[in-house]
């Protein structure tokens, strides 16, 4: 990932809206003692992606996760799916990510919920993975991947880590219609989309590799109606958002948000489940 792409990558998720301290505010506004919480209270506030839970319950149905596997989530954040998927399957999962605060924050939160034992946090670039060759039996994603440049070499670090025979299961923001440059380069500087292909690309550097395309489930209607829902709890978030960036962070993030959002709505954007199988 260039210089630029990274540093914007990083700003941007140094200052969203949903973060530690947030997630740790919305268990104290519950009334829960730090002490004693535990993952069935943490899931209800860290899955920074759409869909909630249940999300992650199809991406563990789709990728057969059960207990003992090696589990690797790339782009993992705050390690909301990873700690749910250690909880719920007993295997053993490892979230990289490449915002050292959403790690560090993630390290913490998992220590919080006491799952240090299933749930390994890493810090590390998707491009330059820090694992050997065939180290997980899944590896999954859950749209962070248009952050990702130079997808080839993602889709190809993806492939190395996943042992011969393992499953790729994961779901990533992607070109329903060819997207005019300007659009491009607003979602560029708003989102930091580095880049967002199609479900064909993708299987097609997965196949590549030596993958087999085992599903494709198309997810646009669902994602167009959840992202309506996710920008307004974004704006229910609006004083916390103010009072830790200020106020014109909070109006820039809405604006790039809200034509994000209505992208979905025009048919241009989209998502897919995708899964496959590497050979052996």
């Amino acid at each position: 990932m260039s210089a630029p792409a990274s540093a914007a990558v990083l700003q941007f998720y140094e200052s969203h809206p949903i973060n530690e301290d947030q997630i740790v505010a919305a268990l104290e506004a519950r009334g829960l003692d730090l002490a004693a919480v535990t993952e069935e209270h943490l899931k209800e506030h860290d899955q920074d992606h759409y869909g909630g839970t249940d999300a992650v319950d199809r991406l563990m149905a789709a990728a057969g996760i059960r207990a003992g596997q090696r589990v690797l989530d790339v782009c993992s954040g705050m390690g909301g799916p990873a700690r749910y998927i250690a909880w719920r399957s007993d295997a053993k999962v490892t979230g990289l990510d490449f915002t050292l605060s959403r790690h560090e924050g993630a390290q913490r939160l998992t220590r919080l919920a006491r799952l240090e034992h299933l749930v390994d946090c890493r810090h590390g670039n998707a491009l330059e993975m820090p694992f050997d060759d065939a180290s997980f039996d899944v590896v999954i994603g859950q749209e962070a991947w248009a952050h990702v440049p130079d997808k080839p070499r993602l889709v190809g670090e993806v492939v190395r880590v996943a042992r011969p025979g393992g499953t790729i299961a994961f779901t990533d923001i992607l070109q329903r219609k060819p997207l005019p440059a300007g659009v491009l380069a607003r979602l560029r500087e708003g989102m930091t989309f580095n880049e967002i292909i199609t479900a064909d690309e993708y299987c097609r550097l997965l196949v590549e590799r030596g993958c087999a395309i085992v599903e494709v489930r198309d997810l646009a209607d669902e994602w167009t109606a959840v992202l309506q829902q996710r920008h307004a709890m974004y704006r229910s978030l609006q004083d916390s958002t103010v009072a830790r960036f200020g106020e014109a962070h909070y109006r820039k993030y809405d604006e790039a948000y809200g034509f994000f959002v209505s992208l979905y709505a025009q048919g241009l954007l989209g998502g897919s489940l995708i899964v496959a199988r590497r050979g052996n």
